[in-house]
């Protein structure tokens, strides 16, 4: 088990599509064990793979990380797909481990079916509401290439990349 570090902008993989996961081995869970060790010590509620520079169709989250007065709730999703979203919708305000120190509001269906494998390979399907909807859907969004901010208007888009850009830039001349 090990933290890895977390890629950023302008990291072309954040853009790229994740590749589907042929087969689940001992491989992909120690990938998993990483994950979530990194998403817990960032601290966040979610991560996708790519995040760690493994271009691969996995994520995992917990949207109790954090919050000691509540029971963990982790999951781990191989090949995750939405395979049904309600036409309601819900707002909410949401930030990214890749782009850090920005934040702001996304709209996404209210609820969403999600099918994926799990850690042994099996499959599984569950309805997503709330606060756990958001998060699969960034985090599968991920999966795809696509960031928070691309749903944002083209201006503020370009000013928070630029932002987290620069900071990238002073981290390496640091």
């Amino acid at each position: 088990m090990a933290i890895r570090k977390i890629i950023t902008p302008p990291n072309p993989l954040l853009k790229q599509p994740s590749l589907k996961v042929q087969e689940v081995d001992d491989n992909i869970r120690a990938l998993i064990r990483d994950m979530f060790d990194t998403m817990y010590a960032a601290p966040g509620i979610g991560l996708a793979a790519v995040q760690v520079g493994e271009p691969l169709s996995i994520i995992v989250m917990d949207i109790h990380s954090g919050d000691k007065d509540k029971e963990p709730r982790p999951y781990a999703m191989i090949n995750p797909e939405v395979v049904w979203a309600s036409d309601n919708k819900v707002t909410y305000q949401e930030g990214c481990l890749s782009v850090p120190d920005v934040y702001d509001e996304v709209e996404r269906p209210a609820e969403v079916k999600v099918r994926w494998l799990d850690e042994q390979g099996n499959e599984r399907e569950q309805l997503f509401t709330g606060l756990e909807a958001v998060c699969v859907q960034h985090e599968i969004d991920h999966t795809k290439g696509i960031l928070f901010v691309d749903y944002l208007s083209r201006l503020k888009r370009e000013r928070y990349l630029k932002k987290v850009i620069k900071r990238a830039q002073q981290e390496m001349t640091s």
